[in-house]
């Protein structure tokens, strides 16, 4: 990934928010990143409770209605992202990469294994070690599912991204099977190890795991709408 040796990748800490209107950010910044006038982009945050369904999704792998989801306040939304049913929520760290694919070979199979590569390698310092599995999208500890992949490309400027359970309540995931698969577990980092960490902590490495493994350097946002008109350079 030499391609994108020394360059800037602007970091967006959003905290909390709502899934739809993270999911027009990602498209305006797209947008703005296809136009030139903004550089590679790393979304952070956590969702209010959603199931989202990508363009491999089976209705059937929800397993209640539509009522009961209202009723729980979660909500359901189609999204043009890879992949099955999966679940957002609070206690979840969220990374959705805004990167332009054209620097890195346009190839996004290999861009999706470097994204279970760096989770695996931000995992390793809390003391989990984790894997892939064969033909499976995500990363597992044993038989366990702690992060899932999924992404979307437009123009070769990828968005979505990777959601790695730290706190999250693992109660919602029986409300689905994620990802379509129903014979293996669904688990956190806190279910794993018993240690309750930060969000923020965890965001911290997979950022650092990111630009290592793209060779970025990382500027942190302090002005959205300014980033949003456009007026960040692409130099470093």
């Amino acid at each position: 990934m030499s391609g994108l040796s020394k360059s800037k990748l602007i970091r967006i800490d959003l905290g909390l928010s709502k899934y739809e209107e993270c999911r027009q950010l990602q498209k305006k910044l797209v947008s703005l990143r296809y136009q030139k006038k903004i550089p590679d982009c790393l979304i952070f945050t956590e969702h209010h409770p959603v199931i989202t369904m990508g363009r491999g999704s089976v209705r059937e792998n929800i397993l209640v209605t539509h009522d009961e989801l209202i009723k729980k306040g979660v909500g359901l939304v189609e999204v043009e992202r890879g992949g099955d049913v999966t679940f957002h929520g609070p206690g979840q760290a969220v990374m959705y990469p805004i990167i332009d694919l054209s620097h890195v070979g346009r190839d996004t199979h290999l861009f999706l294994r470097n994204l279970e590569k760096i989770i695996i390698a931000a995992l390793e310092p809390i003391g989990l070690k984790s894997r892939v599995k064969d033909g499976l999208t995500g990363v597992w500890v044993d038989d366990t599912k702690v992060a899932a992949i999924g992404v979307a490309v437009s123009r070769w400027i990828t968005y979505h991204g990777i959601a790695l359970n730290v706190t999250t309540d693992l109660n919602y995931f029986k409300l689905i099977i994620p990802c379509g698969i129903g014979h293996l577990r669904v688990g956190s980092i806190e279910s794993l190890t018993g240690r309750r960490l930060e969000l923020n902590f965890i965001s911290d490495l997979l950022a650092e795991k990111f630009s290592r493994n793209f060779g970025y350097m990382i500027e942190k946002i302090s002005n959205l709408p300014s980033l949003l008109e456009g007026n960040e350079t692409l130099e470093p």
